[in-house]
């Protein structure tokens, strides 16, 4: 089987910015054979598999008009979530009409009813699809997809390494940006999720080369709200964390997680 590199984003909200820091650094080493992404990944992943320049995505997500997408709904209605549904889709439609995937590209979504995970991927992805994988529950409405409601990818796992291997990868660049919940109470909300969800998901015997922080980059919180200095600081740490792993890219080994 022919060796193929897949770039494999996380879920992670305004996180995602980390992601865009650490494509930066990569960029200029490697080329991937696709992009696997749920969540804000699956936004990010839009745009770089869509030849988007590393530094055009970072003015992106220092712009807080372009990575304000995530919008408190004023006045509050929680039954209707706590996000501004025609903002994120605003967003949605300026990114879909600037690019368009040039390389096999994978999205990750939750089926609601099931509680089982589905990928999307090209030819057949579409605008409504990164909908649906970044439906956050509670936070913007589910998404109706093939005549099932879908939500956030991420739900059943902050990082789609099986879907990687589904598409036919054979090794995996992965910058998760959510290692860890940002809240206990989510955590344990989320842990319940999965526990009554029927999925057993497998990478097999991907191997993986793995961007990460080494401690969690904030707060609930601060993963739904922009703001300038956390935004450039979490680009310089992915770009950081990217860099001392870059070497790894040349010689991965099976099962191996840097």
């Amino acid at each position: 089987m022919a060796e193929k590199t897949a770039l494999v984003l996380s879920a992670g909200g305004l996180f995602g910015a980390y992601q865009a820091g650490a494509w930066r650094e990569l960029a200029t080493r490697f080329r991937p054979d696709m992009v696997v992404a749920t969540s804000v990944g699956a936004l990010n992943g839009w745009a770089i598999a869509g030849g988007c320049p590393p530094e055009e995505l970072i003015d992106q997500w220092r712009n807080p008009v372009s990575a304000g997408f995530l919008r408190w709904r004023v006045p509050l209605v929680p039954w209707r979530g706590f996000f501004d549904a025609a903002t994120f889709r605003a967003h949605l439609e300026r990114l879909c009409t600037s690019y368009s995937p040039r390389l096999p590209f994978g999205v990750v979504i939750t089926d609601l009813t099931r509680l089982r995970s589905r990928l999307v991927a090209t030819p057949d992805l579409t605008c409504n699809h990164l909908a649906a994988a970044c439906a956050i529950p509670f936070g913007l409405p589910p998404v109706r997809v093939d005549g099932r409601w879908c939500v956030d990818g991420g739900l059943l796992g902050a990082l789609p390494l099986w879907a990687a291997a589904e598409m036919g990868a054979t090794h995996a660049v992965a910058i998760h940006a959510l290692p860890l919940l940002p809240s206990r109470v989510l955590r344990g909300l989320v842990q319940i999720v999965r526990w009554l969800s029927p999925e057993h998901r497998y990478a097999g015997r991907l191997s993986v080369t793995m961007i990460a922080p080494r401690a969690p980059l904030g707060s609930l919180m601060d993963s739904t709200r922009w703001e300038k200095n956390r935004i450039d600081r979490w680009i310089e740490l992915g770009a950081n964390d990217a860099r001392s792993i870059t070497i790894n890219l040349l010689c991965p080994s099976i099962g191996s997680t840097v």
